[in-house]
């Protein structure tokens, strides 16, 4: 695996007839955005060698990271409407109440009781040891509050689920209903019989809302006389994902899937170490029946102080295993899951397994059940869950965060008996939890000696760190394990707003130090932002790619970054230099350059964040193969803000987006009626469009970019016409 990574990174030269897609990008820094937008009067020369020897890019070089965090999997990616639908918290009945007569949204005669109970470990619910038991006669009810209420859209279908088993001779019915905040029913469904077979079965019922509610709950009313138990009771939007029975929130993987992720990082960091041994990530308790797998409290429910703490954070692992691998695939991304190493978090407990034998067998079992065949038992088990096919794992994930000579001990064995077994695939270690000091250097020194394929790296730094550091991989050992940049974020200003923390200004620094990760992409072969979820009303940290409540979601402007990149990911690097250096701050310019030698086309990416236009002159040489007449057509993305700090928030998700603008002989000469211009305002009509030249042997973009903006200017080449 070592030889195919080197010679995966081996520079190679372009051939003659090859078709170009080239990514550029450019960010200059140094004012405020309320400064005059002064133009510059020369343009600087930015060269683009095509003809010399080039590095390759790594399919899987953007991807994205997740983590249980801010509500992110229950009350999030994970689309059950009910809280603690098994009764397996801490506290049996956190979330539900039963609905009394001075309150109750129903004018009944409530007349029965509800008990508690623990089953042990016996079948059918294996991790699963509680449920209620209720005694009725006439009509009792119990309320579930939601993950900080339920959100549900008008004219759409809702899933109800749930585990009942009725005494002989009981006769019952249920009804559902929704009641708003205030508890005033919103609308209901007609009582429907329960089978009395004095066993465990499955009721279902799909109702319709008749309106639109952001903060609901949902009332489960029993009429009748007898005795019933109830467990799994559930709720889902019935168009999921994919439209699977209680799969994932629409809304936010479709968000994940226009990312184009090269790969995808889960189930998370710090929840893989666990507070301790005991409450670690096991991925064997998260696959199987959903209705056997085991709660655990969230280690994220009291790592902060109040407000961020959150007593009722609990994983259900609903979202398990099986549903990252399958979202892996649904996304086109290569699967990265991240295993215990036999260390509890260093910060917190710090207690180390004596014993790694079960943590090495569970990574073992865990490459049997990504890709082992239907005769072994792990295999056998992905086919019995609907994917008899394997899922195709090729990295696995040793550790988080962890440090010193407790980890890489840990480590050396693990990589010793996972090579041995499982050549074929490629280990990820970690660097500890800072981007420099003693703990990373010793990391480095040590894992060095061995052979992990990638080491993990983390930085959450202000703004102007990402801005000094686009040069960080420039003298890295190109021979050595590449470089995985697996959590990465500016944390800048912010208001009391939780969205304010992803202000357009954290985006624009970010891109700054991702040119320098593109330029060095025979060290760096991973990278992905982090963290990626966070509900707006229930977050623990900040920044966050993606923020969301009941109804909504929006995306933030390091969303867009993140896209930018991956979209326009390219093949390999081209060597991209101004006066004979790579542009890492110079001027207050960064830039890298990617090309496609498949799409033949060219994408210059222009970020531009001082308070000045700058006109630019790419001069590219080494596209002598293709024609660039008269046929040159290119589209231009335009990303700004009418402020530094702005920022997208649920209630004006559209503040900061980018625009797309065509360009060419056409659209340069009838500028003012380009219909081809999609979501530009008004007062992008007044931006320069670039233009192409020819340039002794090669061509010369010409563009001037707004102050404070990123920029993407996209080119297709056609083959000239012989026809005329």
């Amino acid at each position: 695996m070592r030889m195919e990574l080197q010679n995966y990174c081996r520079p190679k030269p372009l051939t003659k007839g090859a078709k170009l897609l080239i990514s550029i990008l450019i960010i200059t820094s140094g004012h405020t955005f309320a400064q005059k937008q002064a133009q510059i009067s020369s343009a600087k020369i930015i060269n683009i060698d095509g003809t010399a020897p080039t590095v390759p890019v790594s399919p899987t070089m953007w991807g994205i990271f997740f983590e249980d965090i801010n509500f992110a999997a229950d009350g999030g990616l994970y689309a059950e409407m009910i809280k603690n639908r098994s009764f397996e918290f801490d506290d049996p009945f956190m979330g539900w109440q039963t609905l009394e007569k001075k309150t109750a949204p129903f004018k009944n005669d409530l007349n029965g009781k509800l008990l508690i109970t623990n089953r042990g470990t016996s079948e059918p619910h294996r991790g699963n040891h509680r449920f209620i038991h209720i005694d009725l006669s006439g009509y009792f009810g119990i309320e579930n509050e939601g993950f900080r209420g339920m959100g549900f859209t008008g004219n759409e279908p809702y899933r109800f689920t749930g585990s009942f088993k009725l005494q002989k001779g009981s006769a019952l019915a249920i009804r559902l209903a929704v009641v708003n905040d205030a508890g005033a029913i919103q609308f209901k469904t007609a009582f429907k019989p329960l089978p009395a077979t004095g066993t465990w079965t499955k009721f279902e019922q799909i109702f319709t809302a008749s309106s639109t509610i952001d903060k609901g709950k949902l009332v489960i009313l029993f009429k009748g006389k007898g005795a019933l138990d109830a467990d799994m009771l559930s709720l889902f939007p019935v168009h999921t994902w994919k439209d699977r029975p209680g799969g994932l929130r629409k809304d936010l993987v479709e968000k994940l899937y226009a990312l184009h992720p090269g790969f995808i990082r889960f189930p998370g960091g710090c929840i893989v170490e666990g507070r301790t041994l005991l409450n670690r990530y096991q991925w064997k308790n998260t696959v199987g029946p959903v209705a056997e797998r085991t709660t655990i409290a969230n280690r994220w429910q009291t790592e902060f102080k109040a407000p961020r703490n959150a007593p009722d954070y609990y994983q259900s692992y609903g979202l398990g295993f099986y549903e990252y691998f399958l979202l892996a695939e649904d996304l086109g991304a290569a699967p990265l899951p991240i295993l215990n190493c036999g260390m509890a978090c260093q910060y917190n407990s710090g207690e180390v397994a004596e014993d790694l034998e079960p943590y090495i067998k569970d990574a073992l079992d865990l490459i049997e059940f990504a890709n082992g065949d239907t005769l072994t038992a792990y295999g056998r088990l992905r086919a019995r869950m609907g994917h008899p096919k394997p899922f195709g794992l090729k990295y696995l994930g040793i550790g988080n965060e962890q440090w010193e000579s407790q980890y890489f001990d840990r480590y050396k064995i693990f990589e010793s008996r996972l090579r041995l077994a499982h050549p074929e695939i490629r280990l990820v270690s970690g660097s500890g939890p800072y981007h420099s000091g003693k703990w990373f250097d010793d990391a480095w020194s040590t894992l060095r000696k061995l052979h992990p394929s990638l080491i993990d790296e983390h930085y959450y730094a202000p703004p102007e760190w990402f801005l000094n550091h686009a040069g960080r991989y420039d003298n890295y050992d190109r021979t050595g394990p590449k470089v995985f940049a697996g959590e990465y974020a500016a944390h800048g200003n912010s208001t009391a707003a939780p969205e304010s923390a992803n202000s357009f200004y954290s985006a624009l620094t970010e891109a700054a130090f991702m040119t320098g990760l593109e330029r060095n992409a025979a060290v760096v072969r991973m990278a992905s932002y982090a963290p990626l979820l966070a509900r707006v009303d229930a977050w623990q940290w900040r920044p966050d790619l993606i923020w969301f409540d009941n109804l909504r979601s929006i995306v933030t402007p390091n969303y867009y970054v993140q896209q930018i990149f991956s979209l326009s990911k390219g093949t390999h690097v081209l060597l991209t230099t101004s006066a004979d250096a790579s542009l890492k701050g110079q001027d207050s310019l960064y830039a890298s350059t990617t090309l496609d030698s498949v799409k033949g086309r060219i994408y210059i990416k222009l970020v531009n964040v001082s308070g000045t236009a700058r006109p630019l002159s790419f001069r590219i040489k080494g596209l002598s193969s293709l024609s660039l007449g008269k046929c040159i057509q290119g589209k231009w993305t335009l990303f700004t803000a009418d402020s530094l700090y702005a920022y997208n928030s649920l209630q004006q998700p559209g503040q900061v987006r980018p625009v797309y603008l065509n360009f060419g002989p056409k659209q340069n000469k009838h500028r003012q009626n380009n219909t081809m211009d999609k979501n530009s305002p008004g007062q992008f009509k007044a931006c320069p469009l670039p233009r192409v030249e020819k340039k002794g042997d090669g061509r010369q973009l010409n563009v001037t970019t707004p102050g404070h903006s990123v920029n993407v200017f996209e080119l297709s080449f056609a083959a000239p016409d012989k026809s005329k």
